[in-house]
């Protein structure tokens, strides 16, 4: 260890994320936490991580970025910007699914999923909303390869 950096009053430091989902687009909290040594700033977060919780911030963060997603209308629609992903060590926005019908009323957007199941190979196109209740219906690959 230098000197500059042992004669510093909190040489350590610990960021931490606390993501509510595992989406890029999640809501996340970013504390970072101080301390004289790695085990005091190992305790320090123990203690913050704990306070936040007790304190109702998790919840309160979460209900507000709820209330922020259904009362905002960006400009570019209510989906805004698309979605994106972590990939290849890069963040990389998702492309939305070409084959959305035009007719589609999922204020959400939609994220294409395929799969193979007992019956053969399927896709569908499933609502981004993350509250269950509030997701719309999938609509599913039909046989001429469009989605109803």
């Amino acid at each position: 260890m230098t000197a500059a950096v042992s004669a510093a009053p909190n040489p350590f430091k610990i960021g931490i994320t606390l993501k509510a989902a595992s989406g890029y687009d999640a809501e996340w909290l970013t504390p970072t936490v101080y301390g004289a040594t790695a085990d005091e700033t190992a305790k320090r977060v123990r203690e913050l991580v704990q306070a936040l919780a007790d304190n109702g911030v998790i919840e309160l963060v979460s209900s507000a970025a709820v209330k922020m997603r259904d009362t905002h209308q960006p400009a570019a629609g209510r989906s805004g910007s698309a979605p994106k992903e972590f990939k290849n060590g890069r963040v990389q926005a998702k492309q939305a699914p070409a084959d959305v019908p035009a007719d589609d009323d999922c204020p959400h957007g939609r994220t294409l999923r395929e799969g193979k199941g007992s019956n053969g190979p399927w896709a569908a196109l499933f609502c981004n909303e993350r509250n269950k209740s509030a997701q719309c219906d999938p609509l599913w690959r039909q046989k001429d390869g469009s989605f109803a």
